[in-house]
């Protein structure tokens, strides 16, 4: 089976490797941004926070939302203790998770859209070879030798395509859980330092 594979990727020469190394760059971000992204918690944020600070360091942590509310409400709390304003301080303690949720994006569209022009830079060499053999009438001695010499180099478009499209579908998807995860922190530094300004 492994033979078979192998013999598959050299079918389409050295561009298959790179697209195959692409396609594990690729499952990898998304498989990484998928877990990272899951939200544990359930309710939404006001709620979150109002049992962050009733149960305090007895809160269970179900996912990253719950991090960042305990992280937030601890900067508040630091920020009360010195008496300057809150929100930069909340807003500090987020950045961490800002930058967790949005690890892996860039490689992810980076990917889906180098894939199908390697495909294509594959396919192009690959027919360039073909032409070259017809050239020479190396080709002619062997019957669909020309035909079988096209589909090679169109394999290379094919996988390509397999590579980006998939990853395309499941990063929209991804990218759409991280706008809610900005939106979510967004209202946690809202809620927090509008509650200290009404205690002010």
């Amino acid at each position: 089976m492994i033979g078979d594979f192998v013999s598959l990727m050299n079918t389409g020469g050295l561009v298959m490797w790179v697209l195959f190394i692409l396609n594990l760059a690729l499952w990898y971000g998304l498989g990484y941004r998928f877990l990272t992204l899951q939200r544990g918690t359930k309710g939404n944020v006001r709620r979150l926070i109002q049992k962050h600070e009733k149960r305090g360091s007895d809160q269970a942590m179900r996912g990253l939302l719950d991090y960042a509310a305990a992280d937030a409400l601890v900067a508040a709390k630091e920020a009360e203790n010195i008496g300057v304003h809150a929100r930069r301080y909340v807003d500090d303690a987020l950045g961490k998770y800002r930058m967790i949720v949005g690890n892996y994006s860039t490689l992810v569209k980076t990917i889906v859209v180098l894939a199908p022009l390697v495909g294509l830079l594959g396919t192009v060499i690959g027919m360039i070879e073909t032409f070259d053999a017809l050239q020479s009438s190396a080709m002619f001695s062997q019957g669909n030798s020309i035909s079988g010499g096209i589909s090679k180099a169109l394999f290379t478009t094919e996988l390509g395509l397999v590579v980006a499209v998939p990853g395309l579908i499941f990063g929209k998807i991804l990218d759409k859980q991280e706008e809610r995860y900005d939106l979510e922190f967004e209202q946690i530094v809202d809620v927090i330092c509008t509650k200290d300004d009404n205690e002010i």
